[in-house]
């Protein structure tokens, strides 16, 4: 069981939410785990329009398989308020994906800022909760959220991934982080490449080199049929269509790298658990 964070600190886009999509979705296929998807994103459902039509859930309460004005993480809030809650809970307040595969906790509702300040407080407790019940719990991080919400959630994150972009800049500045703050020189900092040109001067080979790092970053390539996909909430579709997918297909080196990803997470957890 294992929080793992997707966080960035660019401003601009770095495919940080179809990234963390398209991983979790493919390891819930491709293994035999319980996986929960948590947005945090405010007024923001690019995560959920992966999976599902989000307008045709306007108005469905807390029935099976549907997230609605009621579930979601403000009804989840509510109930661990309550005190009278388990595990498995939060389930209920989720979005069925695949069964007993994956499944999504929505972004909060609310349109407020103050209002969506109020759910970020609750956020560590409703991921210790999901933590109990899911094999893995993905976190994508609003990059709205303030710094003092953020950090909660970072801190009882098993791993952290950084993404990043192919912009020297980014990286520069993620190498001054790193010198800045001992936590990103820590063992469960993973670092990801998402919209991934190959042809670019700064592929993954010379990232790695630039950066320092002893195993090569994590990259997602930019798909045209995948974007197109997510857009449509067909990201489970375009996966299973590609599952067994031929070396000479265009689309081979992305499911290819987002499998090379997720087993890195699996790598990863292992190695930390060896070590407590």
């Amino acid at each position: 069981m294992a929080i793992i964070t997707f966080r960035s600190n660019e401003k601009k886009e770095t495919g940080q939410t179809l990234s963390i999509a398209a991983v979790a979705t493919h390891m819930a296929i491709e293994h035999n785990y319980k996986i929960l998807v948590v947005s945090t994103n405010f007024k923001d459902q690019s995560l959920e329009e992966c999976f599902w039509d989000v307008n045709k859930t306007v108005g469905l309460i807390n029935k099976p398989g549907t997230v609605g004005i009621e579930s979601g993480v403000e009804g989840l809030m509510r109930v661990i308020a309550s005190n009278r809650t388990s595990p498995e809970i939060v389930k209920n307040y989720s979005k069925i994906i695949l069964k007993d595969r994956l499944d999504v906790l929505p972004s909060p509702v609310a349109t407020e800022y103050k209002d969506y300040e109020a759910v970020l407080e609750s956020y560590p407790d409703v991921l210790q909760l999901a933590n109990r019940y899911y094999d893995m719990v993905f976190v994508d991080l609003s990059r709205r959220m303030s710094e003092r919400y953020a950090e909660n959630i970072i801190q009882i994150s098993d791993v952290v991934v950084v993404n990043l972009t192919q912009r020297l800049r980014n990286i520069d500045e993620f190498i001054e982080l790193r010198e800045a703050e001992e936590f990103y020189k820590r063992n469960h900092i993973m670092l990801l490449i998402g919209r991934y040109d190959a042809y670019s001067k700064y592929n993954t080979k010379n990232i790695t080199r630039y950066l320092k790092e002893r195993k090569p970053v994590g990259v997602i390539p930019y798909n045209t049929l995948f974007f197109e996909a997510c857009s449509e909430a067909k990201i489970i579709d375009f996966f299973l269509k590609l599952k067994n997918v031929d070396e000479a297909d265009r689309n081979h080196l992305f499911v290819k790298e987002v499998g090379n990803f997720g087993n890195s997470i699996i790598y990863k957890l292992q190695e930390l658990q060896m070590k407590l």
